[in-house]
């Protein structure tokens, strides 16, 4: 029988990885909770309809990279392929915006894209993210960007990392836009690749983003979206660069950044990362004040970003994570079990973290699988230690070990530094 293995696309996050995840986890929630933001968690799947009015019928994602199928009742459900949507459903769905007038949520977790798997990204992914509900105005954009900057900050990838940010301008300054970024292109459309000319059509702007180097070439000169910016606009960016500034967050202006999804605008930014090779972006994100009126709901201005965990994780590298093992408990007498337990489950419930070998194997195995394990103590229970009602402690670090009575070890142990 052939072995079952995983599908293309996904992968097992075994133990010797899982540390590295649940570190990032740990900064994501400590940074968002430091902001006043609060956890949100929604469903994996959702009705299709929900992505295709939110990210856009014509956008890859929607058109070539949905898990989507046919319930018994003919409702199509998709695998979400990106949680702002899902969160913005939420946000709806709830009210939250009439329990508050400001909403900041957090989140991660598991999304689904067919598309081809490569270094950093399988058809599943992890993401999490931050979302802000409510306020329209720039210091808001900054806090969500300060964010960002905090969790580079805190996962050791700041000094590494550059902050992208542009405006795509209001609704009416990117509609003026979009036609004079075509009028530009029109005359050499031709030259562009198939997927540029039907960008040309659906979503003119998604052509900037282009790594070909001859269409780079053929969009020198091309007009910038601030050369469209209403009054309005142009205060609302300058203010935003003025508190980045404030909060000593360095940034690039990059006029050709304009993110991939129909619904930014204004401010979109993205964070690079030079440990990442040639696909350098390691987060992203915007402004999205329309976004919550076309799923249905009262018009709420909105911003957020989302990040790939598991690039996250690459850019941070093999960064030395501390055991978080305290004991290692060795009982060499089978009549001690009973006692070797009961104390490792005092241990526990006082806090400690205790590992034991249920294999009965001799004592330089276990002490060979204590040092192992990177525990920090050794608690040792033989046929002399059960008579006397005592243990023995040993520093797995320094290699110093004393004897001490069963009554004590936990207070032995808290004294200790652990």
């Amino acid at each position: 029988m052939n072995q079952i293995r995983t599908l293309k696309g996904t992968h097992d996050i075994l133990p010797s990885d899982s540390q590295k995840w649940q570190r990032l986890e740990q900064i994501v929630h400590k940074v968002s909770q430091r902001f006043g933001y609060e956890e949100i968690r929604t469903p994996i799947f959702e009705e299709t309809r929900l992505f295709s009015r939110s990210v856009g019928e014509d956008t890859d994602i929607v058109s070539k990279e949905m898990y989507s199928w046919e319930d018994k009742n003919g409702t199509s459900i998709t695998l979400r392929p990106e949680l702002t949507a899902s969160v913005v459903r939420s946000y709806i769905q709830h009210n939250l915006g009439g329990q508050a007038p400001v909403q900041r949520l957090y989140y991660m977790g598991p999304l689904f894209r067919r598309e081809r798997p490569q270094k950093g990204r399988q058809r599943q992914f992890h993401q999490f993210g931050v979302e802000a509900f409510g306020s329209e105005n720039p210091e808001q954009d900054a806090e969500i960007i300060a964010i960002a900057w905090h969790i580079l900050s805190e996962c050791g990838l700041s000094e590494n990392a550059t902050l992208r940010l542009n405006s795509i301008g209001s609704p009416l300054c990117r509609t003026a836009y979009r036609e004079a970024l075509k009028d530009f292109i029109r005359p050499n459309l031709a030259q562009f690749s198939e997927t540029s000319q039907t960008r040309f059509e659906t979503n003119p702007l998604r052509i900037l983003d282009t790594k070909a180097e001859h269409e780079q070439k053929l969009l020198e000169g091309a007009p910038i979206v601030s050369d469209c910016f209403t009054e309005e606009d142009k205060v609302h960016f300058e203010s935003v660069q003025r508190f980045l500034n404030a909060m000593n967050i360095p940034f690039l202006i990059d006029e050709k950044l304009v993110r991939g999804l129909d619904y930014y605008s204004r401010t979109v930014f993205e964070f690079t990362s030079t440990k990442l090779g040639a696909q350098d972006a390691l987060l992203g994100g915007g402004r999205y004040d329309k976004l919550v009126e076309t799923l249905g709901g009262k018009p709420t201005p909105g911003i957020g970003f989302a990040s790939g965990m598991e690039r996250f994780l690459i850019a941070m590298g093999d960064q030395t994570i501390e055991s978080k093992m305290d004991i290692y408990f060795v009982c060499l007498d089978e009549a001690g079990l009973s006692t070797a337990l009961s104390l490792s489950n005092e241990l526990r419930h006082a806090g400690f973290s205790v590992i034991s070998d249920p294999l009965r194997r001799s004592l330089k195995a276990q002490m060979r699988e204590a040092n192992k394990s990177r525990a920090r103590y050794a608690i040792i229970l033989g046929e002399t230690e059960m008579e006397t009602d005592s243990v023995v402690l040993k520093n797995l670090e320094k290699g110093e070990q004393e004897t001490v009575s069963q009554k004590n070890i936990k207070e032995k142990l808290k004294n200790l530094t652990i």
